[in-house]
């Protein structure tokens, strides 16, 4: 499948219902899903084991199961996301296990990461323990940060992980909550490549 088919049949899964600000619940447009996801195909990273940490409605483990992935599993906290989850990968047909817990709290083993985390807006930090969770179960890391990140993410995996790509994206946020003022913001961000020790 090419990137632009990709893109546009991820333009069917459905968002957050009742998004929470608390947790940052953005639903990663369908764009920004595509590019991540391509790249990790073409690095040939969705051939084994797939987790999607904070997965949300499950668009980056839903994408990689259109992209052939067999083993995936979408981790999140919010019961409400994941039913909308399900439905999205069952109107797709792509099987993937779900499981509601912390992500702190998952364990395992996988080939590939791949998450949006929280961003830090609402509460700093918060996208710490997505990173230090995909550290320690996954072997190749796909995470979006923002723009300027780099120094934090390079510190905080120091010892335990290598940055191998860098790519700058245009992340789209539709007017979600109220103190939005634009009804499409544009927000520079970062996908990093990330290969665990």
């Amino acid at each position: 499948m090419k990137k632009r088919k990709l893109e546009m049949v991820l333009e069917q899964v459905k968002g957050f219902e009742s998004p929470d600000v608390r947790r940052e619940q953005y639903a990663t447009p369908a764009v920004v899903a595509a590019e991540l996801l391509y790249f990790a195909y073409m690095n040939g990273d969705l051939q084994g084991s797939v987790a999607d940490l904070g997965c949300g409605t499950g668009v980056l483990a839903i994408g990689a199961g259109l992209l052939g992935t067999k083993k995936i599993i979408g981790i999140d906290s919010d019961i409400r996301a994941l039913e909308i989850a399900k439905k999205n990968a069952s109107q797709l047909d792509v099987d993937i296990a779900w499981v509601c817990c912390d992500v702190r709290d998952f364990c395992g083993r996988f080939d590939t990461v791949v998450m949006n985390p929280p961003f830090g807006a609402q509460e700093k930090g918060n996208d710490r323990p997505f990173l230090e969770k995909a550290l320690e179960i996954g072997t190749a890391i796909y995470t979006i940060h923002n723009a300027g990140s780099a120094d934090f993410v390079r510190g905080f995996i120091a010892g335990r992980g290598t940055i191998t790509d860098i790519v700058t994206l245009k992340f789209p946020i539709r007017h979600t909550f109220k103190f939005h003022t634009k009804e499409i913001a544009y927000i520079d961000v970062e996908l990093y490549r990330i290969l665990s020790k």
